[in-house]
């Protein structure tokens, strides 16, 4: 149910929390832009090369055109999955369960404002340019390049009235 409902520890199914005004999706780019970028400065960050690379590759076809042949749902779950890779490096589980958290949370409003795919090639290109960076073992740089390309989409996609 594209993570509206969750299933309860024995019986029973809970509703999960969505975002619903913009204030709250502002927020969320915001809290984003807070987390993300420290956690590639994790003192415990260890880069998992195949899962970085197989999310660079999937980030990689986007750009070479498979982005003007998907729905919104499956680019946003590419493009969620690549930060949460990126993420799951800083081995923090803290910051690993909040991108989680905030991602279901945004999971409908960014269905319906997603970017325009000229403006979404330029960020699966980002994504590229962030693991590359990262598979150079240049964490400081792809922490900074992450910070840009958040604070941009985010204030991208909250100015747009169709999003």
């Amino acid at each position: 149910m594209e993570g509206w409902i969750e299933r309860l520890p024995g019986y029973g199914w809970e509703f999960q929390p969505m975002l619903t005004s913009m204030d709250a999706y502002q927020d969320s780019y915001r809290f984003r832009l807070t987390i993300e970028p420290a956690a590639l400065l994790e003192p415990g960050f260890v880069l998992d090369r195949e899962a970085l690379e197989t999310a660079r590759a999937q980030q990689r076809r986007l750009v070479d055109g498979d982005i003007r042949t998907i729905g919104n749902a499956q680019l946003y779950d590419l493009n969620s999955r690549f930060h949460e890779a990126v993420m799951a490096c800083s081995r923090n589980t803290f910051f690993i369960d909040a991108l989680r958290r905030v991602d279901r949370l945004r999971r409908l409003m960014e269905y319906r404002r997603s970017l325009q795919r000229d403006r979404a090639l330029v960020r699966c290109a980002e994504h590229v340019e962030i693991a590359d960076l990262l598979l150079a073992g240049k964490r400081a740089e792809a922490s900074a390049y992450l910070r840009e390309h958040l604070s941009s989409v985010g204030v991208e996609k909250a100015s747009r009235p169709d999003g």
